[in-house]
């Protein structure tokens, strides 16, 4: 499958990184490479209930705005909001589908207006919240 033809996954870095207490306000910049990191697999794999291979974005803002992309994983610095960034990228999604990660709620309603699927951080991040 090409990438245009992948369903497009865009992850919601600050509200997924944010769902763990782990420490990540006391480094967001690392906070948000090692959650890149954790996304590469999924990008041959796919998510449950969607088969690989997906195209992964990874949107950043504030301090992770300097984390750079990866074979997988591409990083998208928002220039402000990081949900005005996501809600763009859903307009603009290929006709093969689109799903964002996040519990933001409102952003979740913005997104879904555009036609995109949404699941919680825990589909990433099995130990987080959905």
């Amino acid at each position: 499958m090409s990438e245009d033809a992948a369903v497009l996954v865009i992850v919601d870095g600050a509200n997924v990184v944010g769902s763990v207490p782990d420490g990540w306000w006391r480094d967001r910049h690392g906070a948000a490479e090692r959650l890149r990191d954790s996304l590469v697999p999924y990008a041959a794999d796919g998510l449950p209930g969607l088969p690989g291979p997906v195209r992964i974005v990874l949107v950043v803002e504030g301090a992770a705005r300097g984390v750079g992309s990866v074979a997988g994983v591409e990083v998208a610095p928002a220039p402000g909001s990081g949900d005005d960034l996501i809600a763009e990228l859903a307009a603009a999604a290929p006709e093969s589908g689109c799903v964002v990660v996040t519990a933001d709620r409102g952003l979740r309603q913005r997104v879904e207006a555009y036609g995109a699927r949404c699941v919680g951080p825990r589909t990433v991040r099995p130990w987080g919240v959905s």
